[in-house]
């Protein structure tokens, strides 16, 4: 596949074949390690992350933590994941793709398997922390990776794709924790689920042998050595260059647009297992349905929008995810009491539209950004972005306490909004060729 064709940079999709396999039979040898690598990296990724919401009422019980304290862990690991994401994305830029990969999921999986053996709250937060960089950082690196050997015609459908590992990887851990708190004491559980993450590192051994770095890396490198008199690129070329006045005026929107996306996310997943215990009054065993649908919900958005983006386009897919996924939070959070049968109608719906959001971004991202600075470009506001919307699972602990988990979680709708704000200020980049040199 040759990314360097072409006069226009765009390509225009094929409508007729929307709904077809072609994304896949377009990645050929490596590209297909390549998207199994960043595919599986992701999953996992997902369930280091998603553990945490599940054992989240057994770790607050055994350390005797407040909301507060328990929605600072998962704001503190969010916020510290804007910083992975944002140095995965400068070393994607400096060492490449795969070894950035490679180094981001030996991190999550260590951090996660030692939370399993913290003592108390500090070591903890500590670890869960560290975590962060990982986790941040496995989304930059897989999905420039990705953006890079996929067809720019198909591009939306395999990061699409790629995304969809996260419902995946969150399907895995409701099924790990629904077993491991079936056969052990919650006292232990809630270790034994986190102690599992390291599993994922032996993903390495498989990117180390199988995936190359993409063509278009190699070539911009050597343009960048042969202009610079084979010096190697300094990391200053890369990161404050989106800050620059050709690139802040993306940057800055680019930025917001992931706020809006990710604060919504968090306000409502961070909480919805606690959710549907305390508020909802189901048992472990009694919500895994209530989760199932949702997370199927989300494995079908995730997918769907793929499609869509290369169809619609990226900012009108954008919008329409944006607002349905603030009016499915509100109103799934404010159903009547007694009446949990709307939980599993509105569940899939609420998955579809809020995880699917996600597929936009590793196509939007790689294509508003030049090559030289597209790791630093897709790292910094997918993450920074994170960082900021990292503190709404906070702010819902403490209002909880106020208005009710519901009613605060319901507050998170209105993250949403920035989304759209964003979206004018963006342009339209759909079957965009991503070029060596540009």
């Amino acid at each position: 596949m040759n990314l360097e064709q072409g006069h226009s940079g765009l390509v225009t999709p094929q409508r007729s074949r929307l709904l077809s396999l072609d994304w896949y039979r377009t990645l050929r040898g490596s590209s297909r390690h390549a998207f199994w690598a960043a595919f599986l990296g992701y999953a996992l990724d997902a369930f280091d992350y998603q553990i945490f919401s599940f054992v989240l009422t057994a770790t607050a019980a055994a350390f005797g933590l407040t909301t507060g304290q328990s929605g600072l862990i998962a704001t503190v690991t969010l916020v510290v994941s804007a910083f992975g994401g944002i140095l995965a994305g400068v070393f994607a830029d400096l060492i490449g793709r795969v070894r950035t990969l490679m180094l981001t999921i030996a991190v999550y999986s260590l951090f996660t398997f030692l939370s399993g053996l913290a003592p108390n709250y500090g070591f903890l937060l500590l670890f869960r922390s560290l975590q962060g960089l990982g986790f941040g950082g496995e989304w930059a690196a897989g999905a420039i990776l990705i953006a890079e050997v996929a067809d720019p015609a198909q591009r939306g459908r395999v990061l699409g794709m790629v995304q969809s590992s996260w419902a995946v990887g969150w399907g895995l851990a409701l099924v790990a924790y629904t077993l491991v708190f079936s056969f052990f004491p919650v006292s232990i559980a809630w270790r034994i689920s986190f102690c599992l993450g390291i599993l994922p590192g032996l993903l390495t051994l498989y990117v180390r042998s199988r995936v190359p770095e993409p063509e278009v890396f190699v070539q911009t490198r050597a343009a960048e050595q042969q202009a610079a008199g084979d010096r190697m690129p300094s990391t200053r070329s890369s990161l404050l260059q989106i800050f620059q006045p050709d690139l802040l005026g993306r940057t800055l929107p680019a930025t917001l647009l992931a706020i809006g996306a990710q604060g919504g996310y968090y306000a409502i997943f961070t909480w919805l297992p606690t959710f549907l215990k305390t508020v909802r009054h189901l048992s472990v065993v009694g919500s895994a349905p209530y989760l199932a649908v949702v997370i199927i919900g989300s494995f079908v958005g995730y997918v769907t929008s793929g499609y869509i983006n290369d169809w619609l386009g990226r900012r009108p897919t954008f919008a329409i995810y944006a607002i349905c996924s603030a009016a499915l939070i509100f109103l799934y959070t404010q159903i009547p009491s007694g009446a949990n049968g709307l939980l599993l109608v509105l569940g899939a719906p609420l998955g579809f539209f809020a995880s699917g959001i996600f597929s936009g971004f590793g196509s939007f991202l790689a294509e508003i950004f030049p090559s030289r600075a597209r790791g630093a470009g897709q790292g910094f506001c997918y993450n920074f972005g994170r960082g900021v919307g990292a503190f709404f699972p906070t702010i819902i602990g403490f209002l909880s306490g106020a208005i009710g988990l519901g009613g605060a979680i319901g507050f998170g709708a209105c993250a949403y909004a920035l989304c759209l704000i964003a979206l004018l200020l963006l342009p339209e980049t759909r079957g965009k060729r991503l070029v060596a040199v540009d």
